[in-house]
């Protein structure tokens, strides 16, 4: 399966994308790659590691698309950046399974409308990343919308809802995922219109398992697998709880070092620290599905590391060997008359 890495646009680029690429071709034969960004640098970096010369590929794309840039605008005009460069393979290339990215949200959102294309039916892809949950390490629990339409119908959180079902489903093997509306209160008449209008359209579709609204306390609960909102109220309850995680987890390195006791009882808690450390880790997660995009989209954090960037690769394979996207175009069948936006 080959999947195509930018190579630039995040914060430890070229270098985390390379060899977290690397590390996943030597890790998984089946798995191949293609660079994308400045061929000369990452010619250089990629003489440091040792591979298998056919599972990697390099394509030169001189300019790099920042954070700090009008997104349309730069699509259209930097069409020789490693994003444009990637994106045009993936919607030309089927050899091409898909693309990891860490680069710019806005700008691989705008890309995936602009060069991608949205699956048929789906009016606004969303980001959607895995986040832990209370009950296991194993168990996740989906956000659909964290940050790619600040404004929705509720026709959109309809479409979040199928998107996010299957995705559980079928990359997950939740056999009957658990969906639910994240709002201010868990009755039904709570809310703002839009999940209440939300709320009516998922609860009467038969094939998704609806269990009414979510409080945001009950995000990392394990209640749910799907939980789907506005990017605006997602993208503030994400932040808000990854505030709250970096809190406690300073308290507690504040305390331990507070006195010799604690000190020496962290000692013996070390392996417990570092198991609760690599639960919440987002690195461990891969990244965010650009969910209603026509091909596999990963948007991996601004700051992945190489084990992000290796898990984001994984990801991604598993989003195209469970054919996602065809899945979700056969969910959509099911809508009749209300698939518009």
């Amino acid at each position: 399966m080959k999947i195509i890495v930018d190579c630039y646009g995040g914060d430890n680029s070229p270098y985390a994308q390379i060899k977290g690429a690397i590390n996943a071709v030597n890790n998984c034969k089946d798995i191949s790659v293609v660079l994308v960004g400045k061929s000369a640098e990452i010619n250089q970096e990629l003489e440091k590691y040792d591979f298998d010369e056919n599972q990697v590929e390099v394509l030169n794309a001189d300019e790099v698309i920042s954070c700090d840039e009008k997104p349309t605008l730069a699509i259209r005009e930097k069409r020789n950046s490693s994003l444009v460069v990637a994106c045009d393979l993936l919607k030309h290339d089927e050899s091409c399974s898909a693309l990891v990215s860490s680069g710019s949200t806005g700008a691989i959102l705008t890309a995936s409308v602009m060069k991608i294309g949205r699956i048929k039916g789906i009016s606004r892809p969303s980001l959607t990343p895995l986040l832990p949950t209370a009950n296991s390490t194993d168990q996740r629990v989906m956000l659909v919308d964290c940050g790619a339409n600040a404004e929705c119908k509720p026709i959109n959180l309809l479409h979040f809802a199928l998107m996010g079902s299957v995705y559980f489903r079928e990359v997950l093997g939740v056999k009957v995922p658990k969906v639910a509306v994240l709002s201010n209160g868990t009755e039904e008449e709570k809310g703002t219109l839009l999940t209440k209008e939300a709320y009516k359209l998922i609860k009467d579709m038969p094939d998704i398992e609806f269990m009414g609204n979510c409080e945001a306390r009950d995000l990392f609960s394990g209640k749910f697998d799907v939980i789907v909102t506005d990017g605006f109220s997602g993208n503030i309850a994400l932040k808000a709880a990854e505030g709250a995680i970096n809190l406690c987890l300073k308290t507690i390195k504040t305390e331990i070092k507070s006195s010799f006791i604690s000190t020496i009882g962290a000692i013996f808690l070390k392996k417990t620290f570092k198991n609760v450390k690599k639960r919440i880790d987002y690195n461990s997660f891969g990244g965010a599905v650009v969910l209603g995009a026509d091909r596999p989209i990963i948007k991996a954090h601004g700051s992945s590391s190489e084990v992000a960037i290796e898990a984001a690769i994984y990801q991604a394979c598993d989003v195209a060997k469970n054919d996602i996207i065809g899945k979700i175009k056969q969910g959509l069948g099911k809508l009749g008359s209300e698939n518009e936006d």
